[in-house]
């Protein structure tokens, strides 16, 4: 039998955040997975971030992760969404070169130290609860055995895919599935749960008319997803263009003419689909009035001329794809590479999880990523690398990690999975997190460096990077303080600007609060802050303008965390004392919140059970 100090459970987003954790913190660490050729796969859309989710990219990489590092390289587009709002809900997207993203993640865990990737379907887990050794079962009867496991596995588990009657036990793209992984977690009493979703079909770029198409170009001069990343190197990017096209009236009635063979309307796909990702067949019924829907023409790599159609999911048969296909300006013509389809696939009730992402009751097994209910790469990142970070800290003995919804996105996620659970595959939004305007994508580093230096992830040199943007950032800060007297030139700068003059001289801070004066500009003006990062000066300006509003979040984190402070013991029996209603002790007995605060956003608790509850604990912890 091969031993190992972790074993991680799969390849995808996840597990290579997972596995690169443990690896990089000094665990002899196997990674496992299905197929080599899946490794970190983007197996739908052809892009990393989007709105929320670019948050969670640059989150995983101010803790030391790897995805931010990844799509930097092999971007093939970026663009900055919702730069027409507030800086709350501003978020990167970046067009993926699909085959590259795979080759460089590939490429980076064989080269890892202490890092070991190993094909193979594991088929059983043993786990010792006196030593806490758990074994690892492959179907070709290799054995492993670990103190830490990392369940990533994606959605592999008992999964099939289905196009119109047809349905097949595989993996998403082809790959192969785990067929017996699901019953060895049933033996550990573990709860499933069968979700679903889908991908849309692939068609040849030289079978469209990109002239009836609109162009959507890339941007330039804007952030990264890593904050090591070199902006020259951004600079230099020759970006490939995306197309915007619509559905129409022609399209929603074939739909509709054969709703009778949809799948996800005939009762043949049992498993629960996402909310925010549905179908285009379950768009044209749920959205009944819309008489067009947008679709964003997207290129896989620039080694294929396979094109995405985002938005345009569906499990029709193919035929009737094809007719939905053609429907569509543009595509009239168009040759399908791959059919779409739906898959489903079992997950674990996440309320079984404990905040770190151990299970409750097994010591050192962990989960990460769609076995969780959640939808999405960057989501699978953002638990991948805190399971792999916990279990590090497991196998060291020492105090686990949990992130704050006041930390991150990252926090906010685990927090409404492992508290709330979900019956849906669950997706970040940016509502979802309640202090979004000082959980922005530009200021993760500043948020979660020094918690990645401090479970040690974070090297010499990205943390010298992120010293280096502090020291600028409060030398612009000081800067602020500076009067401008209102010059001839100054006078016109305000006049083009569309602001009202000054009377007499104003400092600088004055002049950033201005709606329509950015540092940038004043920059121009005054050339006081040259030689200062693009990266710095933006996030003084955000500071600088949203003060106020800041401040008064950050009042509401201090307010919250008096809850977040009252931990409730492990032992806490919520049956044994009177006061509590049944129905509140049932579901805080099945969650078994680690604090107040916790226990206050499980569903069904209401405020008056809080407040009961609160004085519970504190009699308990006087009788100890």
């Amino acid at each position: 039998m091969k031993e190992f100090d972790a074993i991680v459970i799969g390849a995808g987003h996840a597990g290579c955040e997972a596995a690169l954790a443990l690896a990089r913190t000094g665990n002899k660490t196997l990674l496992l997975t299905l197929s080599l050729d899946a490794v970190a796969f983007l197996a739908c859309n052809p892009s990393i971030g989007g709105t929320a989710k670019g948050q969670l990219v640059s989150e995983v990489d101010a803790l030391g992760g790897e995805m931010g590092v990844n799509i930097d390289k092999t971007m093939l587009q970026i663009r900055m969404l919702n730069s027409g709002k507030g800086p709350a809900v501003q978020s990167l997207r970046a067009q993926a070169d699909k085959i590259e993203y795979h080759n460089e993640m590939k490429k980076t865990l064989e080269n890892t130290p202490n890092l070991y990737l190993r094909q193979g379907e594991v088929i059983d887990i043993i786990c010792d609860e006196v030593t806490e050794e758990k074994i690892v079962k492959t179907a070709v009867g290799i054995e492993y055995k670990a103190k830490a496991v990392v369940l990533a596995t994606g959605v592999y588990l008992k999964s099939r895919i289905i196009i119109g009657d047809y349905t097949k036990d595989v993996g998403p793209n082809g790959f192969s599935n785990a067929q017996m992984l699901s019953d060895s977690l049933k033996r550990l009493g573990i709860k499933l749960l069968r979700f679903k979703t889908g991908t849309p079909a692939r068609v040849n770029s030289r079978s469209i008319d990109f002239s009836q198409l609109e162009i959507q170009e890339g941007e330039k001069d804007i952030q990264s997803f890593s904050f090591i990343t070199d902006e020259k190197d951004k600079k230099e990017l020759d970006q490939t263009p995306c197309y915007l096209t619509y559905t129409n009236l022609k399209t929603h009635q074939i739909i509709k003419d054969n709703l009778d063979k949809a799948p996800v309307f005939s009762g043949l796909i049992k498993g629960v689909g996402p909310r925010y990702c549905p179908s285009i067949e379950t768009k044209i019924v749920r959205f009944a009035d819309k008489e067009r829907h947008q679709l964003f023409l997207e290129p896989e790599s620039v080694k294929t001329n396979e094109i995405y159609i985002q938005g345009f999911s569906t499990s029709m048969p193919v035929d009737v794809q094809e007719d939905m296909v053609h429907s569509l300006k543009g595509l009239e013509n168009a040759e399908i590479m791959r059919d779409s389809y739906a898959i489903e696939y079992d997950c674990i009730e996440p309320t079984q999880l404990n905040p770190t992402l151990e299970i409750k009751g097994h010591k050192g097994l962990f989960f990460a990523g769609q076995i969780n209910g959640t939808s999405g790469y960057e989501e699978a990142a953002g638990q991948g690398i805190i399971a792999g970070i916990n279990a590090n800290l497991y196998l060291k003995n020492q105090p686990q990690l949990v992130l704050k919804r006041s930390d991150g996105y990252i926090g906010v996620l685990i927090d409404d999975i492992v508290t709330k659970g979900t019956n849906e595959p669950y997706r970040m939004m940016t509502s979802r997190a309640e202090y979004r305007l000082l959980l922005r994508q530009d200021n993760a580093d500043l948020r979660l460096t020094e918690v990645g230096k401090q479970v040690g992830l974070v090297d010499e040199k990205r943390y010298n990077i992120y010293l280096n943007k502090l020291k600028q950032i409060e030398e612009i800060k000081e800067k602020l303080a500076q009067r401008v007297k209102i010059s001839d030139t100054v006078y016109a700068f305000y006049e083009q600007n569309g602001e009202s003059v000054p009377k007499e001289s104003v400092s600088i801070k004055d002049m950033l609060k201005r709606s329509n004066i950015d540092i940038f500009k004043v920059n121009e003006l005054l050339k006081i802050f040259d030689g200062y990062s693009r990266d710095a000066l933006r996030e003084v300006n955000i500071m600088t303008k949203y003060e106020g509003y800041l401040n008064q979040q950050q009042e509401d984190i201090e307010k919250s965390l008096k809850n977040e402070k009252i931990k409730i013991p492990e032992d806490f029996d919520y049956f044994k004392y009177h006061g509590l209603r049944h129905e509140a002790a049932e579901k805080l007995a099945e969650i078994k919140p680690l604090n107040i605060g916790q226990a206050s956003r499980v569903s069904g608790v209401s405020p008056a059970d809080i407040a009961v509850l609160s004085v519970l604990v504190k009699k308990h912890l006087k009788e100890k």
